[in-house]
């Protein structure tokens, strides 16, 4: 694990298209300066990435860019969410600080130290943070200005079987479950959803989790943005924990590209 050349990458589309597939867990890479505030063993961060990373989601993004008939923009995280999680509230609003996942973790997926207590978040937020949440605020902003709307279609995976920290753990678990926002989630989208990953199996809705990604700019107030999670069972497409892409991986790539079309107008 070194120091990535940048901590995000934008990578443009065709100047027509609204759609930013957002890929912000697919990352292993923690930068050297930030290892010694993980308190575990080298061996266990390495089985904590395979629990946490959202392995193949970018390879699964860059795929269906390349079958997209207009290429979607795509942002991508290039550090870990070990690092900190882009998706998260930086503050109190952030639910999943009750169990140390706030923007900056200090518990691991089985709810073991991750970070020793009392650890400074302020340090992380400003260095990686707030300039990826500038920076894709920028990217909505610029689909916004070139198209007159933004589709930000977040790319993510999830364990078949229940980690300790899940919240709302309890619930389906289907092939592919689409989180949605009430006001940024239109019945359109999510109908295009629904029928692009058929192919993939069940799709289910806000379990085991729900919301989208919206930049904060946005968020409530311009319904020009439209959003959708798109979390995809890991055991459809890869072996678990951490383990290589399998057939799975291209069927999920001409979903997501059946989407991304679908959307584009």
């Amino acid at each position: 694990m070194t120091d990535a050349p940048a901590s995000f990458e934008l990578v443009p589309g065709a100047a027509a298209s609204p759609v930013i597939l957002h890929v912000p867990h697919s990352s292993r890479a923690v930068p050297a300066g930030v290892r010694p505030g993980i308190v575990l063993s080298d061996a266990e961060l390495e089985r904590e990435l395979d629990h946490m990373t959202d392995a193949h989601t970018a390879e699964i993004a860059g795929a269906a860019a390349a079958l997209a008939g207009r290429t979607p923009w795509r942002f991508v995280n290039r550090t870990s969410r070990l690092v900190v999680d882009p998706e998260r509230f930086p503050d109190e609003r952030e639910e999943m600080a009750a169990v140390g996942m706030g923007a900056v973790y200090t518990r691991t997926s089985h709810r073991e130290v991750l970070r020793e207590d009392g650890t400074d978040p302020g340090p992380l937020i400003e260095r990686y943070f707030r300039p990826y949440a500038r920076a894709m605020t920028e990217a909505v902003a610029d689909r916004l200005a070139a198209t007159g709307r933004a589709v930000v279609l977040d790319v993510h995976s999830y364990p078949s079987e229940p980690l300790p920290y899940e919240l709302h753990g309890g619930g389906p678990r289907p092939p592919v479950c689409l989180g949605t926002d009430g006001f940024h989630t239109p019945p359109a989208l999510l109908a295009a959803a629904r029928e692009a990953f058929a192919p993939c199996g069940e799709t289910g809705l806000d379990s085991p989790f729900a919301g989208t990604y919206v930049p904060l700019d946005f968020y409530g107030r311009r319904a020009e943005v439209g959003a959708l999670m798109v979390e995809i069972r890991r055991d459809t497409y890869m072996t678990e924990p951490g383990g290589p892409a399998g057939p799975g991986l291209p069927r999920l790539a001409a979903a997501l590209a059946a989407l991304v079309d679908a959307v584009s107008g």
